[in-house]
């Protein structure tokens, strides 16, 4: 089962997570065949870090739920929430064999929250330029509660129009990058 797990930071957070790096990546270290992606999310500017995400296949949803509230900063009160939800791997591939080139270009996570009917469920024009794609879903495995994206784009606005609009409560972009050992 894959699961879309977004750690939103909270404000004032930076040094503790700078404090908790290696704690943060020994424990992510434990789960390098069972990640998807990863990576921090910034504002548009790329000054202010607002998260980390993570898309993870784990065999249940209680090993999901272990994974996010068990993460160094969680526990040591870095994030303000975090968002956890059934995702689809709708590219069937990892971030690491993503063919376009990682130094170049901008990186974002587009988030769409809806509700209803789904939508975007296919891959849309530039391929190439997803990094990871796919719907956000409830428990079940089958109600649809939005899509996340990871893309390369020229803007934050052309990022965003990935998603049909009209279909989401509400859209975040935020700059990212990819995530993990240097």
């Amino acid at each position: 089962m894959e699961y879309f797990c977004y750690h939103r930071d909270r404000p004032g957070s930076l040094p503790l997570r700078e404090e908790l790096l290696e704690r943060h990546w020994s424990y992510m270290d434990r789960y390098e065949k069972e990640l998807i992606a990863r990576g921090p999310a910034f504002t548009h500017d790329g000054e202010t870090l607002t998260g980390s995400v993570h898309i993870i296949d784990l065999p249940d949803p209680a090993a999901a739920r272990a994974f996010a509230f068990e993460e160094p900063n969680y526990q040591a009160g870095a994030y303000r929430d975090v968002l956890l939800r059934r995702w689809r791997n709708v590219l069937g591939r990892t971030m690491w064999e993503f063919p376009g080139d990682r130094s170049s270009g901008s990186h974002y996570l587009v988030l769409g929250l809806g509700e209803g009917p789904a939508a975007d469920l296919d891959l849309p024009p530039g391929r190439d330029e997803l990094i990871a794609y796919g719907p956000l879903l409830a428990d079940d495995g089958n109600t649809w509660l939005g899509t996340a994206v990871l893309l390369r784009a020229p803007s934050p606005d052309a990022a965003r129009a990935v998603l049909t609009p009209d279909r989401y409560a509400d859209i975040e972009v935020h700059a990212w990058e990819f995530g993990g050992r240097r």
